[in-house]
C-alpha cells in the first residue's frame, strides 16, 4: 500500500470514528468492529457504528443522521463492503448519498471485500484516501483479520498466579488469587470474545460457569462456552448448565456418537478425532470453531490444556495476571511442559503491554513462535 500523509484534522475525525466503532465490542461479532463520521465543511453531520450482525452498518446509520449527506466526507474505520451479505453495499450507499471522499483507516482482508469496495468508490470519481491510523484499526479488528484470511480463531490465555508462579493451593483452593478490581477485567475480556474455553476439570472441580458478568449500556451477548471433554464425564447438575445459553461440549467421536449422559438442548455434542492419549485433536476443534465464525477464543483452564495449547502453537496471546503474594512450592504450577534439558528448547515470549489493576499486574504476552505468523498489520491489505 502506498503511504499516504494525513492532515490533523483528518487525524481528528478518523479518532472519532475509531472511538464509535469501539462502542460495538461486545456485540457486533462475528462482524469486525466499525465506525463512521460524516463531515462537510469541518462540521460533523453524521456519525454511527455498527451495532450487532444483521443490523445496519456505521456508514448507513451515519447516512441516516445526517439524512443529507452531498459533498460530505467520510471518515470509515474500515473498507465499506461492495458486495450484499446480510445487508446491501456501503459504497453503493456512499456513491447514491452524493459523498465526495471517503477515508478509511484499514482495508477489509475479507476476499469478498478486499479492496473491492474502494475500488467501485474510485470508479464513481469519488476522492480515496487510506491508511490513516491504521494500526489502531487494525488492532481493534485484530481477531477479526485473523480468522477471515486464516480460517483460525485468535486464541488468548487467561491465567491468574502468584509471583512465585502459582495458580492455586495444592488443595485446589484459588479464590480468590487476584484483586477484585483484575477480576472486573477478566469479565470485561470474556463479554469481549465469542467463545469462552475450558477443560472439564474446571466445570467438575470449579463449578465454573463460564458466562460474562459485565455490565454494558449497550446490547450484549454471551459467548458462546465451549467445554473440552474427550471421556464425556461432566455431570449435567453442574452450574454451567443452569444457564440457559448455547454450550459446546467437544469430545471424542465415539462419546458423540452414545453420549452417556443426558444434557439439556442448548448444549450441542461436538465429536472430534483423539490422539494417541485419547483427548481430541485441538487444532481441529479450532477448524470447527472457525466455521461457526468464532473471531476471539478466551480461554480460562488448568495447566494441562494451557501447556497443551502452548505445546500445540495454538495460542496467539497469553494474559497473565500476576498477584504481589507467595503461595509455596507445593501449589499447583503455571505451566505442565515436557521437560526441557537445553536453554535452546525454550519457549520464548515478547511482552506485548503491561497493565495495572489495583495491586495486580497483567502481562499481555505474544509467543514468539507466532509473530511471523498470520497477518501483519504493515501487510499490504
Amino acid at each position: 500500500m502506498e503511504e499516504q500523509t494525513f492532515s490533523e484534522e483528518e487525524k481528528y475525525f478518523a479518532r472519532l470514528a475509531l472511538n464509535l466503532a469501539k462502542q460495538g465490542i461486545f456485540s457486533t461479532d462475528p462482524n469486525p468492529k466499525v465506525g463512521c463520521v460524516l463531515v462537510r465543511e469541518g462540521k460533523i453531520i453524521g456519525a454511527g457504528f455498527h451495532v450487532r450482525a444483521g443490523e445496519a452498518h456505521a456508514e448507513i446509520n451515519a447516512l441516516k443522521m445526517a439524512k443529507d449527506a452531498r459533498g460530505a466526507t467520510a471518515f470509515v474505520t474500515l473498507e465499506p463492503c461492495a458486495h450484499h451479505g446480510r445487508t446491501p453495499p456501503c459504497a453503493d450507499a456512499l456513491i447514491k448519498a452524493g459523498i465526495t471522499k471517503v477515508v478509511v483507516c484499514s482495508l477489509d482482508p475479507n476476499p469478498k471485500v478486499a479492496g473491492g469496495g474502494l475500488a467501485k468508490l474510485k470508479a464513481a470519481g469519488i476522492t480515496v484516501k487510506s491508511g490513516i491510523l491504521r494500526d489502531e484499526a487494525w488492532e481493534l479488528n485484530r481477531a477479526f483479520f485473523q480468522r477471515i484470511t486464516t480460517n483460525k480463531p485468535r486464541v488468548i490465555v487467561k491465567i491468574a498466579a502468584s509471583l512465585d508462579g502459582r495458580t492455586a493451593l495444592a488443595t485446589g483452593e484459588s479464590k480468590w488469587i487476584t484483586g477484585e478490581i483484575a477480576r472486573e477485567e477478566v469479565q470485561r475480556e470474556r463479554l469481549m470474545s465469542d467463545c469462552i474455553l475450558a477443560g472439564s476439570s474446571s466445570i467438575i472441580y470449579d463449578n465454573a460457569r463460564l458466562n460474562a458478568r459485565y455490565q454494558t449500556a449497550l446490547p450484549q451477548k454471551q459467548p458462546l462456552r465451549v467445554i473440552i471433554d474427550s471421556q464425556l464425564r461432566v455431570p449435567p447438575d453442574k452450574a454451567v448448565f443452569s444457564i440457559n445459553s448455547p454450550i459446546l461440549l467437544a469430545t471424542s467421536k465415539e462419546n458423540a456418537a452414545n453420549p452417556s449422559q443426558k444434557y439439556p438442548d442448548f448444549v450441542k455434542i461436538l465429536g472430534l478425532d483423539c490422539n494417541s492419549q485419547g483427548k481430541i485433536k485441538l487444532d481441529l476443534l479450532m477448524q470447527e470453531l472457525g466455521k461457526l465464525e468464532i473471531n476471539r477464543i478466551f480461554v480460562e483452564a488448568g495447566a494441562n490444556l494451557t501447556s497443551a495449547l502452548i505445546k500445540d502453537n495454538l495460542v496467539d496471546e497469553v494474559h497473565l495476571y500476576l498477584a504481589p503474594i507467595l503461595l509455596g512450592h507445593t501449589s499447583r504450577p503455571l505451566f505442565l511442559l515436557d521437560e526441557i534439558n537445553s536453554l535452546n528448547e525454550k519457549i520464548s515470549f515478547s511482552i506485548a503491554k503491561i497493565d495495572k489493576f489495583g495491586e495486580d499486574l497483567r502481562l499481555i504476552l505474544l509467543p514468539k513462535s507466532k509473530l511471523q505468523e498470520g497477518l501483519s498489520k504493515n501487510s499490504s491489505f
